[in-house]
């Protein structure tokens, strides 16, 4: 059974409330919403999520998007907020939390790349797998709406995940953005 979920930032309502529109996404059918990104009012959004009987697919894990796992200077920074958001993905039982590559760094090898990005995500596997959350690297394009994004292909993210070698961390495969940068979705 495929339960559909929809990105909140997409919809955010400009003349109904948030937990309307919950309710009528619920109402067509929708299991669950996901999240870009957390801050002020994220508790309420919560809330009016649950109160409409939508559960939460997912949530950013940790700022900048462009500036991700794969800058150790990074690595602190990313592992106190991953580690906050750990906790509110258990406070509101979301199974995982989005996380990002970040973009190419002028000077820094693919090979380098790819270590630190499994680097930083190993420092924050334990917290995930005691917790029982998952960290979803997500493969985004870099052709069309994420220039310069390092993870943009499947072969990347596959080997960040087997250098990390944790149940708990996984790649978001998103078919959109890889039908951008590598087509035939099917064989790949």
């Amino acid at each position: 059974m495929i339960q559909q979920s929809f990105c909140y930032p997409m919809f955010v309502p400009k003349t109904i409330s948030p937990l309307d529109l919950f309710r009528a996404a619920k109402q067509m059918g929708y299991a669950a919403t996901e999240f870009w990104g957390i801050g002020p009012g994220f508790d309420d959004l919560c809330k009016a999520a649950q109160d409409a009987d939508l559960r939460i697919a997912s949530f950013s894990g940790h700022a900048s998007l462009p500036d991700g796992l794969n800058k150790r200077s990074n690595h602190a920074r990313i592992e106190d907020e991953l580690a906050r958001n750990i906790e509110l993905a258990q406070r509101y039982n979301v199974p995982g939390i989005i996380c990002f590559s970040g973009n190419i760094n002028a000077g820094q090898s693919d090979e380098d790349a790819r270590e630190a990005t499994a680097e930083g995500l190993r420092r924050v596997a334990p917290m995930a797998e005691h917790a029982g959350v998952n960290l979803n690297l997500e493969l985004l394009n870099s052709k069309v709406d994420h220039a310069g994004y390092q993870c943009d292909h499947t072969a990347w993210g596959v080997d960040v995940m087997q250098r990390v070698n944790s149940p708990n961390v996984k790649l978001l495969y998103d078919i959109y953005h890889m039908q951008i940068m590598e087509g035939d979705v099917i064989r790949t």
